[in-house]
């Protein structure tokens, strides 16, 4: 199985996101979209529950958000293929997958959430972004349709008081800033640290978490701090600057996929090489570490909950052979996934098939009640020590992560800095 490199193979496979739906739909067709009888919520009928996704399929982040379709249309082909989810009421439905591309444009994905209660949508899922999923969160809300396991580390996401119809899927950013801040605290040696972060709810929440973990700590010290926008083509000026500080540790908050690539080449290219931390979403071997040339760093940490598909490590584990089997048959993605969000939405899969099995009523009330009662769940692709919970306030479905560093192919879990 090769790597998918060239833009039109991305391109290709965005371009199967409609028939994913379609694909999906064949086997539940028959009144998928509308409600079954007195009470039943819109989206679900007896033989079938419709689920949709707004996510970008087109742009600079279409390859993680390709990704989000991809690895829930694979989870759900294959339980269909096994004859459906029997639910707790006692029916068997298969599941429908509608996707919308948002372009990671606020306002596109708000359009298609519209165009979801339209088209009788039972719930939003799994797509990516903070701001296309806070564009229709109060949405959401006010029309009581739930916006789950979505792939945005925005704490408000998982506050119940203020999101009762949301829950989010991803550690949330702090936790992950924090995994960092706590991995350099305890490493006994003085480290000067530089930071670039996104100007929006995304950076500063790694950021907070990370300066909460080192607050104490006497030997990590700040030595740099700027910030770039989500809309820029460079940051070749924010890290000449920051280069100057002579930090020994970069601290790269940033989840436009591009802008990760050009700041390691870049970084290079003016002798600057410190060790750098970089988010979950956006710290892909094969699509960001690779082109930009990271083996020339002396580490590479992220932090991680999910199996890697490309690590020697998990090329035989029972469950990476059937997620890749699945992605190429039912999520038409043939090829190694290259972002994470591919085995994140698989679970995301798993983790909605658990709620569903619970679901002694058609309603969403009751699907949100379930989905709100999960603990200690395995999902396939998960991590020793880490687990899906969805029953604490303020946290999302996963909280727990590892600090992992990059061994020039993939990822190992480490305990230690350095």
């Amino acid at each position: 199985m090769k790597i998918r490199k060239k833009p039109d193979g991305v391109l290709g496979i965005v371009a199967m996101a409609s028939i994913i739906a379609l694909s999906l739909a064949g086997c539940a067709r028959d009144g998928a979209g509308q409600g079954n009888g007195s009470g039943a919520s819109p989206g679900i009928t007896d033989t079938a529950i419709t689920l949709g996704v707004t996510t970008p399929l087109s742009g600079p982040t279409a390859g993680p958000g390709t990704c989000t379709v991809a690895g829930l249309a694979a989870y759900f082909g294959s339980v269909n293929a096994a004859g459906g989810v029997k639910f707790g009421d006692g029916k068997t439905r298969k599941v429908d997958i509608k996707s919308y591309d948002d372009g990671y444009d606020p306002q596109k994905s708000l359009s298609n959430f519209q165009q979801m209660v339209s088209d009788n949508v039972f719930a939003v899922t799994s797509g990516l972004g903070t701001p296309t999923n806070r564009a229709f969160r109060d949405a959401a809300i006010s029309q009581e349709v739930p916006q789950v396991l979505v792939m945005t580390g925005d704490p408000l996401f998982s506050d119940r008081d203020e999101s009762p119809w949301q829950l989010g899927f991803v550690p949330i950013y702090q936790n992950e800033g924090s995994a960092f801040g706590k991995l350099l605290a305890e490493s006994g040696n003085q480290h000067k640290v530089a930071i670039l972060s996104q100007n929006d709810d995304y950076g500063k929440g790694y950021v907070s978490g990370f300066k909460d973990a080192v607050k104490d700590a006497s030997n990590v010290s700040v030595v740099g701090e700027l910030t770039y926008e989500a809309t820029d083509t460079s940051v070749d000026a924010q890290l000449t600057q920051l280069a100057a500080s002579g930090a020994d540790v970069f601290f790269n908050a940033m989840s436009i996929t591009p802008l990760v690539i050009s700041s390691l080449q870049k970084a290079q290219q003016i002798g600057w090489k410190p060790s750098w931390f970089l988010p979950s979403n956006t710290s892909s071997p094969t699509a960001i570490l690779q082109p930009g040339g990271a083996g020339a760093y002396p580490g590479i940490y992220s932090v991680s909950f999910a199996k890697a598909p490309q690590s020697p490590a998990f090329a035989q584990d029972e469950d990476v052979v059937k997620f890749l089997a699945d992605l190429k048959q039912y999520g038409n993605y043939p090829d190694m996934p290259a972002f994470p969000h591919c085995m994140w939405s698989y679970m995301v899969g798993a983790t909605l098939e658990e709620a569903f099995k619970k679901m002694t009523e058609p309603t969403r009330e009751d699907f949100m009640a379930k989905l709100r009662d999960i603990k200690g769940l395995q999902a396939p692709l998960m991590l020793e020590g880490t687990a899906v919970d969805t029953t604490a306030d303020g946290q999302p479905a996963v909280s727990s992560v590892l600090v992992q560093k990059f061994d020039g192919r993939g990822y190992g879990t480490v305990e230690k800095f350095g």
